[in-house]
């Protein structure tokens, strides 16, 4: 169905806004906050708390608490999309978004809201500074990246990736090593092992699951792909490290 809200609707709601002298932030100035945290500045945090709870921000909802949820669903919007075009890997940054929201959704009050919406700033911008601003990547390099993240649990070949990118094999693999620093297959494993850490930490997998889900052809294979890798083998990880989260 088409057509709900009708040109005459917002001709009135135009009108209104100029009689009353209202108007939102401008493009430049909304997004000025996210210009911030997509490089990594932490005065993306005060200038988008500023934004938040400014006049301008909009006017969603008659109920404020329920106003500020809408606001706060456009606000980690940008800010997952902001974090992808400065480098951060697609998936994680929707991921990212998504926790947040489902957060918010169980808030009570719009002081709880804000506090949250500051905290998702942090984050991003968190993040954001701990990606290696040097690298900038091709886009059939970042393909190749998000294929993989998205794969992870399935056997993944130079052969697959060049077919979904369009590229020879050969040159594929040059163009990745060239701006990676690491071969598709090392890059591959990399990505793994951080998969697998993470399962070790906080999970309850076993060790067969952990291999069996990550496309090691044995578990036999994946501890000793893992011990190389870590200087661990996953049960000696696990001891150490379950549920211990990296966060300071």
């Amino acid at each position: 169905m088409f057509g709900l809200v009708k040109e005459k609707e917002l001709r009135y709601l135009e009108y209104l806004h100029r009689e009353a002298e209202y108007r939102h932030h401008t493009n430049a100035e909304d997004m000025y906050q996210y210009d911030l945290l997509r490089m990594g500045d932490p005065r993306a945090v005060k200038e988008g708390v500023r934004m938040f709870s400014s006049d301008l921000t909009g006017h969603i909802s008659d109920d404020p608490l329920r106003n500020y949820k809408y606001l706060f669903v456009a606000a980690a919007t940008l800010a997952s999309r902001s974090a992808i075009a400065g480098g951060m890997d697609t998936e994680r940054a929707y991921n990212i978004s998504d926790l947040y929201i489902q957060k918010m959704d169980t808030l009570q009050s719009v002081e709880e809201v804000k506090t949250l919406h500051a905290d998702m700033l942090a984050f991003y911008t968190r993040e954001m500074a701990k990606l290696d601003k040097v690298n900038v990547y091709s886009k059939p390099v970042v393909l190749c990246i998000d294929y993989i993240y998205n794969h992870l649990h399935e056997a993944i070949r130079t052969e697959d990736l060049a077919e979904q990118v369009g590229l020879n094999r050969s040159y594929l693999s040059t163009l990745f090593k060239k701006e990676t620093g690491q071969t598709v297959s090392g890059y591959i494993l990399s990505k793994r092992m951080e998969a697998a850490k993470n399962m070790l930490k906080f999970s309850d997998y076993s060790y067969a699951e952990i291999a069996s889900i990550l496309a090691f052809s044995s578990q036999s294979h994946f501890i000793r792909a893992f011990r190389a890798q870590t200087g661990y083998t996953p049960k000696e990880f696990r001891n150490k490290y379950f549920h211990i989260t990296d966060e300071t």
